[in-house]
């Protein structure tokens, strides 16, 4: 990997070649030319880079970053002896993109797998209980009373949505599983993935994989059961990084062969009739394609001259404020032994959750020390994510003391407020998306690749970063 500092030079477009050829295996070697920019250095940008290198070995890649370091949201700080995450703290391994992407790139002897006792998680609803994670547990739980157990039970003879309208996922919960899980489980889970809530969510964008159940077996207990027989394996379990995630972006990016600018926010956008122009107030640059892996707030601005309707649409993607507030301390009663908890709207707290990250990765904190890590805000209060520094402290330790009990100062804070955070995938995110690349393919060249438009978590951005690369590479 080079890093490219002369930033200011006008550099001439690379002459453009393709050659195939078919190897015994099947599969075809790739050996153009072309010069491909991508801008955005989080995770869709860099693995967008890392798989186009091995579609095509000789395509000339220049990654832009408008940060001094590179990641994105995916970021991890050290304080204290403390590794915080300012956003995502891993990734499930139940699908094979990403520990595909980890093996290829060298990554595999810095992959850590969480604690055994992270898989017991909470949910604060009246009082702290934990999620059941049997049949037995859910008959005896007191999160749902006997008639909302019953309207669960009642879940494979409910009426199957006919047509493909979208829903929310406050619409779907009800159908399915009545309001009560819809209240309390649902709105718990969404808002511990996407900082939503159910009716601020569309079912088909946020879960499709769930929706597909319903749509398949008419049940999304037969689904389950179905499907459960047909993979007889186990579930994902919960993976990070030692030293964080930020050490996995530090080494993916310098096991990638391509020039990185950072410090560069690329703001313009323009195309001649031969190559696109990126540009800013320091550099001018051409490229034969290029891939836009930020946010669709940035992108928005980018493409705004060139692309005025493309702009808008982007523009209209809305995202959740959401604040991370971290509590490191020295010495702590409390034995921390699950994953953490969850907050439903209902219960009206001042956190959407409490990740409890020293009994989730054993390296997050030093021996005997215990870091806990809130989140504030989402669709549900957006307000609360955006008050000032003292503010989100203060509603941080007050939704310790109410959801756990603990009235312990904290040796370490570390605040990280996001005012645009996480993508809310709305009722009609599908459709908009799809109006979105029908007006991007318009444009030969030109892709659009971030956790905007098809799955916000790692697996998903690592599977779409793929898939673009295989595009961008005709491979």
């Amino acid at each position: 990997m080079q890093e490219n500092k002369e930033k200011e030079k006008m550099q001439p477009n690379h002459e453009s070649r393709s050659e195939r050829s078919d190897n015994s295996a099947g599969t075809r070697t790739i050996t153009s030319h072309e010069s491909i920019a991508i801008v955005g250095g989080g995770i869709s940008g860099l693995a967008t880079a890392f798989y186009i290198k091995q579609f095509n070995p000789n395509a000339k890649i220049t990654l832009f970053e408008k940060e001094s370091v590179l990641g994105g949201k995916m970021k991890t700080v050290e304080k204290d002896g403390f590794l915080i995450e300012e956003g995502s703290n891993g990734f499930l391994s139940n699908k094979p993109d990403t520990l595909e992407l980890v093996k290829l790139s060298g990554c595999e002897d810095i992959l850590l797998k969480s604690s055994d006792e992270a898989r017991k998680r909470f949910i604060y609803d009246k009082k702290l209980e934990v999620l059941p994670e049997s049949a037995k547990d859910f008959l005896t739980t007191s999160l749902l009373s006997l008639k909302g157990k019953l309207r669960v039970l009642y879940e494979p003879f409910a009426p199957v949505k006919t047509d493909d309208s979208d829903e929310s996922l406050q619409e779907f919960g009800y159908r399915r599983v009545g309001k009560e899980m819809t209240n309390v489980f649902l709105d718990a889970m969404v808002a511990g993935i996407y900082a939503s809530t159910p009716s601020k969510i569309s079912a088909p964008a946020a879960f499709p994989l769930v929706v597909k159940l319903e749509k398949e077996y008419g049940s999304l207990f037969k689904g389950m059961i179905k499907k459960k027989k047909k993979e007889a394996g186990p579930g994902g379990v919960l993976m990070s990084f030692k030293g964080g995630v930020s050490a996995f972006i530090e080494k993916l990016s310098q096991n990638i062969d391509i020039d990185i600018i950072k410090n560069a926010d690329i703001n313009t956008l323009q195309k001649d009739e031969k190559d696109f122009i990126l540009q800013n107030e320091n550099l001018k640059m051409r490229f034969d394609k290029v891939i836009l892996s930020t946010p669709a707030y940035e992108s928005a601005k980018i493409v705004k001259d060139f692309m005025p309707k493309l702009s808008s649409e982007l523009d209209s993607i809305e995202y959740s404020p959401i604040s991370i507030v971290a509590a490191g301390y020295d010495t702590l009663k409390h034995t921390l032994k699950g994953f953490g908890l969850l907050t439903t709207t209902r219960a009206k707290k001042s956190v959407l959750g409490v990740l409890w990250d020293s009994s989730i990765f054993n390296d997050r904190a030093k021996e005997g020390k215990k870091l806990l890590r809130t989140m504030i805000g989402g669709q549900r209060s957006p307000e609360l994510a955006l008050q000032d520094e003292k503010s989100l402290i203060n509603s941080a330790l007050q939704g310790i003391k109410d959801t756990m009990g603990i009235e312990q100062k904290p040796d370490t804070l570390y605040v990280k407020r996001h005012d645009k955070g996480i993508p809310n995938y709305a009722v009609g995110h599908i459709q908009k998306v799809e109006k979105i690349m029908q007006l991007v393919d318009e444009i030969d060249g030109l892709y659009l690749n971030s956790n905007a438009y098809k799955g916000i978590g790692l697996n998903d951005c690592v599977s779409n970063s793929k898939l673009c690369a295989k595009k961008v590479a005709g491979a």
